[in-house]
């Protein structure tokens, strides 16, 4: 591989694939690329970088980011900084510092040995836990927000580190302000959450409560909720190193209640879960199905036959023919319901 070096103890890399690097298998290549082990590494690699004006992107495990065929002219910075510190233990809860490139789903395993409760749900999620506050990672009656105390982070303009609180990261449905209005301004070097030392208690989340129902559960633990999470989940989601994707490639629809109860009356069986301002959450793979594309194979993209919101990498080859495919959805979801469905993965 070719490199250049940048310190005794750090390297830059040239011309590197992101097809390597994301679960979709598509894109150009990073005209720079370098692995951030410690919080000093990220500073130095993002001051380095801005002093020469080099664009900046923080890549963790790459399953929840498309890279486009023109690449990268920039560094991409692959977060490895690893760390796990509880920082408080009280008779209620459990306070972790957890480093930004620490395995997510380790990360939720480790906790559930705890007996922890607050992240169960996000069991068998792919990614790293820095990446996990950007979109506001969730599943199954759960978001990481929920748990989140502080975000640790680089901040890129001011040269310097700063802690976050909860409220500073403007947490809302798959969306935070490190993919709004300050993206590509953090560099998230650790990120603290705070457990529940109780035992999760019902109502579940629907998929849950009927896998319980299913095999005759009735004590609950967080680990029983995990690995009802890690079967569910592995019926209905192809594995990325398999078969290319990223998860969910489209995030639920959010609608007003207008036009909400317009629809109802057209599709008085659609599912939908209210949210607050007086707007319904529905779910988009419900929609991607009534449009007849479940299962359909768009420019060597395959939606999903068990999950219509994943699209899986069959014959694609470029970025180009994933945008054809993501645009044929979108219209057609848009011309029967009048609902536009928004793309979840990040780019590059």
């Amino acid at each position: 591989m070719p490199h250049v070096v940048l310190l005794p103890y750090m390297e830059i890399h040239t011309g590197i694939s992101l097809q390597t690097y994301t679960t979709m298998r598509l894109g150009g290549k990073a005209r720079f690329m370098a692995e951030a082990h410690s919080p000093e590494d990220m500073m130095e690699l993002c001051e380095r970088a801005s002093g020469q004006q080099l664009p900046i992107f923080i890549l963790g495990g790459g399953s929840n980011t498309i890279a486009r065929d023109e690449g990268f002219n920039g560094l991409v910075i692959r977060n490895r900084i690893m760390g796990w510190q509880v920082i408080e233990d009280t008779p209620s809860y459990t306070a972790i510092k957890i480093g930004g490139g620490e395995n997510w789903d380790e990360t939720v395993r480790k906790t559930v040995e705890l007996r922890l409760s607050g992240i169960e749900a996000l069991s068998a999620i792919p990614g790293t836990v820095g990446a996990a506050p950007v979109q506001n990672i969730g599943a199954y009656g759960q978001e990481v927000s929920e748990a989140i105390e502080a975000v640790d982070a680089y901040h890129i303009p001011s040269q310097q580190f700063v802690t976050l609180s909860n409220d500073d990261c403007g947490f809302s449905y798959r969306h935070s302000i490190f993919r709004g209005s300050a993206a590509h301004q953090y560099a998230i070097v650790a990120v603290t959450i705070r457990l529940s030392k109780n035992p999760p208690e019902p109502p579940f989340y629907t998929a849950i409560e009927n896998y319980f129902e299913e095999h005759h559960v009735s004590l609950y633990s967080p680990q029983i909720i995990r690995d009802a999470v890690v079967a569910i989940r592995a019926d209905k989601l192809p594995d990325p190193q398999e078969r290319p994707n990223t998860g969910s490639f489209f995030k639920n629809a959010i609608i007003d209640d207008w036009l909400y109860q317009d629809i109802m009356k057209e599709f008085p069986d659609m599912p939908a879960y209210d949210m607050p301002n007086n707007q319904h959450k529905v779910p988009t793979g419900w929609l991607i199905e009534q449009v007849g594309l479940k299962g359909k194979l768009l420019h060597g993209m395959r939606i999903h036959d068990k999950n219509a919101l994943v699209l899986i990498n069959e014959s694609a080859t470029s970025y180009a023919d994933l945008a054809a495919a993501r645009q044929e959805i979108i219209q057609a979801v848009r011309d029967m319901f009048r609902i536009g469905i928004e793309q979840e993965p990040l780019e590059i």
